[in-house]
């Protein structure tokens, strides 16, 4: 019995160990401000994510209640006491709605497709309602980021897309999504937190429109007929006046980039080594306009390899190696960041 008892004092001050851990955990300072942290999969907002204050509105109108009940007492007004504690009764029932607006969505983000920096990020973001109560007016925004304002019927979901500046290029961790919500009446605002341990990939700026470098890196190789038959495809070049109408690329210029014609026949077409060495500036001036070149040779359908100082990619024409290559760049020399 003596060891029983010995045990049972071990476990019991244990318990107490780990509640006052758990206490502490949920009253830090962090929560409040950060929320819980990058984590995986949908985040369900539960009572310990969602947190409440009063408004400006909400102080000012109690403030207002404040006034109402001394100048109550002051002339013993019957009248008075019952609508200061009408609309303090209102507050408290707008504060639970306010809270409960919230309280269990679940939020998820789908893939973000990359850009080139600075432009603007598009990140999809599910909202999912499994209640039975609509939620009105539920707003969602990156840090310093534009807003979105969503309502999510009963038993329903919605999708936004929240924008996110492209400010450096490599690839990068998603900041936190902050909801928020000052329905009904803008007496409190409810907010939570919700950070996703993902990344999205971010281009280099491309550089504006330059000629192609003289040298070797960028000579042209075209054997069979030199493009004048009509039976394989070989690339594209420059619109003459006199070319047929049937031979003209239309989609580019539709996409804005100018009148091209087609050109066929030859065993391949013309094929590029975009170099490294062929630049000249700094490593970002450099990356843009290796940028600009994979643009230019992947509209002008030629077959082009990428030659970096770490890295070589082979030649190749097929829709993947524009992503590679874009990609490549994009995490040159330390892109990722965490």
């Amino acid at each position: 019995m003596k060891y029983i008892d010995m045990l049972m004092r071990s476990l019991s001050g244990q318990r107490r160990t780990l509640g006052s851990f758990t206490l502490r955990q949920r009253l830090s300072p962090a929560r409040f401000l950060r929320g819980e942290g990058p984590e995986t999969g949908p985040v369900a907002l539960r009572q310990r994510r969602v947190f409440i204050l009063p408004t400006r509105q909400g102080l000012l109108f109690a403030a207002i209640l404040l006034l109402m009940l001394i100048g109550s007492i002051n002339y013993d007004a019957s009248l008075g006491y019952a609508l200061t504690f009408l609309l303090a009764a209102l507050s408290v029932v707008a504060m639970l709605h306010t809270y409960r607006n919230l309280l269990g969505l679940r939020v998820d983000i789908g893939p973000a497709e990359p850009v080139f920096c600075g432009e603007t990020l598009r990140v999809p973001v599910t909202l999912e309602n499994p209640a039975g109560q609509a939620r009105f007016a539920v707003s969602l925004h990156f840090p310093e980021q534009t807003k979105a304002v969503c309502d999510v019927s009963a038993d329903g979901w919605a999708r936004v897309e929240l924008p996110l500046s492209a400010k450096r290029r490599g690839r990068h961790a998603l900041p936190r999504i902050t909801l928020a919500t000052v329905f009904p009446l803008g007496l409190f605002r409810a907010w939570a937190y919700a950070e996703f341990d993902a990344r999205v990939l971010i281009y280099p700026r491309p550089a504006r429109a330059t000629s192609r470098p003289k040298d070797s890196a960028w000579q042209t190789d075209l054997s069979g007929d030199r493009g004048q038959g009509a039976d394989d495809f070989a690339g594209l070049r420059n619109y003459h006046p006199g070319d047929s109408p049937g031979h003209v690329h239309w989609k580019t210029m539709a996409r804005g980039q100018g009148l091209h014609t087609k050109q066929f026949g030859g065993d391949r077409a013309e094929e590029l080594w975009l170099n490294w060495q062929a630049t000249a500036g700094d490593t970002e001036t450099r990356l843009s306009i290796l940028t600009r070149w994979v643009l230019d040779a992947d509209v002008a359908h030629y077959r082009y390899g990428l030659r970096l100082p770490d890295q070589t990619l082979p030649l190749a024409h097929e829709p993947q190696q524009r992503r590679r290559c874009l990609k490549a760049l994009a995490l040159f020399n330390g892109g990722e960041s965490l």
